[in-house]
């Protein structure tokens, strides 16, 4: 890819907001002319006189934006966005699936609830990137950002070095 087209090309990044400031963020990203995200889970809240439909940040001090590496300066400008969610010292980049995956998910469902993936030795997992992409297999150690993988699939035990975001938890078998 040259230079040109890797910093025209959108992607979707994570923003960190300011407590609270979801929606506003979202909504002044948008006024900025950018394709924002702001994930609401339809929520029912009681109050003493009434029920009501509520709709709060899935993500709680994050927005979702689909910018190119130039506009970034432009997103960080906006008023109650503090930073980019980083990753190995790069903006986290969301795959456009999984931001359509959450508007499904949250458009079919109400009180969902988001929780951390934890992963943890003997685990199975699948490889979501790279060479050994859709390949299985089950964690044997855990390091900081790597986790050693033996893919047993092929009748044989290969151990291989992976980088942990490339990792999605699998079904066992």
């Amino acid at each position: 890819m040259n230079k040109i087209s890797a910093n025209t090309t959108r992607k979707w990044l994570a923003v960190y907001t300011r407590p609270r400031w979801e929606k506003k963020v979202n909504r002044l990203l948008a006024e900025k002319g950018f394709e924002s995200y702001c994930p609401l889970n339809k929520v029912r809240r009681k109050w003493s006189d009434r029920i009501k439909l509520v709709e709060e940040p899935l993500f709680k001090s994050y927005v979702f934006v689909k910018v190119t590496e130039g506009e970034r300066a432009e997103v960080r400008l906006t008023s109650g966005a503090v930073n980019f969610v980083y990753w190995n010292g790069k903006p986290a980049v969301i795959r456009e699936k999984e931001i359509n995956a959450i508007k499904r998910f949250l458009n079919e469902h109400e009180n969902v609830e988001a929780r951390p993936v934890d992963m943890k030795v003997n685990q199975r997992v699948r490889i979501s990137q790279g060479l050994l992409m859709d390949q299985e297999g089950k964690i044997l150690e855990l390091r900081s950002k790597i986790a050693k993988v033996a893919i047993d699939s092929l009748g044989y035990i290969l151990v291989a070095h992976i980088d942990r975001t490339k990792l999605t938890s699998a079904l066992p078998k």
